[in-house]
């Protein structure tokens, strides 16, 4: 039987926004309702997502939270430090999907170093994978009225190593990540460095030197897989490529653990994840394997001479992390399949 789901979703015209649009356009029970921004309002969504043509037609309107009242679920694809606000005026029976950062982060003294400005308070958070203790965030999850998404990067690097922090098969004190990213996970903001022709055939870090802000949310996963005294150094880079996330983690091998007990934590994880999937040995994941897709490949080995776990993931960024990691959080807070409307099939070449 079909169920309608009326669903609006702020910052329609963003990059975040317009993937939000085309994933949940799968989910058989989605039915949109407004599509809103700000500087975009009174255009028509084709202009701004051409590629959605089933919606081309609607008019974006002017995001308030009387136009996004009234509606079953609300996406917010808003820059961070923005969403609160908006979210703070919505009806408490209506579910909040926040696509940005304000409502992740637990302790408000990491927002105000790494974000700044006053901490929204916490939402249950969107990663139904997050190994808590005994179980999985995706038990908090049913009958939330607000979900916090989690990070792009911070769902890469999370994915990839926290088998390892679980089973303490790691050292994490000594954690290190460096990711290469696509452009859109910068959005859609006019910027010098964003240009084609500065990013076309050239490699660039960025937030270097422990300032990223994904970092605490990285700390505060693992430290909920299990970690203490976690000390992450963190480099995002980015690559010429429009979406897409390669993450690159390792983390000192335990004391007397093999690399049979090293993969065994992840087959264990992962085994039944039905987003999650660690690849045959051998075969290493690749962001052009995830394009499109609800899909984390990961792939584990031991650097013996180093004596270092080495893990590899690779994330479409606009899908599994952020459209696709809201989906199927809304999935589970509504008492649905999880899996709803998700595609695991990539698009290649």
């Amino acid at each position: 039987m079909h169920m309608a789901i009326s669903v609006a979703v702020s910052g329609a015209s963003g990059y975040v926004g317009g993937e939000v649009l085309r994933v949940f356009s799968e989910h058989p029970d989605v039915d949109f309702g407004a599509l809103a921004a700000h500087s975009t309002a009174g255009d028509a969504l084709g202009l701004h997502q051409p590629h959605l043509r089933t919606l081309a037609d609607r008019t974006i309107v002017e995001t308030s939270p009387e136009n996004l009242a009234g509606h079953d679920v609300v996406v917010l694809a808003l820059p961070h430090g923005t969403s609160g606000q908006i979210a703070a005026q919505l009806p408490p029976e209506t579910l909040v999907i926040d696509c940005g950062a304000d409502h992740r982060l637990a302790s408000a003294e990491a927002w105000a170093e790494y974000y700044g400005g006053e901490h929204s308070g916490t939402w249950p958070y969107g990663m139904p994978e997050l190994i808590t203790g005994d179980g999985h965030q995706r038990d908090n999850l049913p009958g939330t009225t607000r979900i916090a998404v989690p990070g792009c990067n911070v769902t890469a690097v999370t994915l990839a190593l926290q088998p390892g922090i679980a089973a303490g098969v790691v050292d994490p004190t000594d954690i290190v990540a460096v990711l290469a990213n696509g452009y859109s996970g910068a959005g859609k903001k006019l910027a010098t460095n964003l240009l084609a022709s500065e990013g076309l055939g050239a490699a660039s870090p960025y937030g270097v030197g422990g300032v990223h802000r994904h970092i605490p949310e990285i700390v505060q996963n693992l430290t909920s897989a299990g970690g203490e005294d976690i000390r992450l150094s963190f480099t995002p880079t980015l690559v010429p490529m429009a979406r897409g996330i390669l993450a690159t983690v390792t983390a000192p091998l335990a004391s007397g653990v093999s690399a049979d007990e090293v993969r065994a934590a992840w087959e264990r994880a992962y085994a039944d994840e039905p987003f999650v999937h660690l690849l045959p040995e051998g075969q290493w994941p690749t962001t052009a394997a995830t394009l499109g897709a609800n899909t984390c490949l990961v792939q584990v080995t031991v650097d013996q001479k180093a004596g270092r776990v080495v893990v590899i993931s690779a994330i479409d960024n606009l899908v599994k992390g952020t459209a696709g990691a809201a989906l199927q959080s809304m999935n589970l807070a509504l008492g649905l399949p999880e899996t709803t409307g998700l595609q695991t099939l990539g698009v290649a070449p």
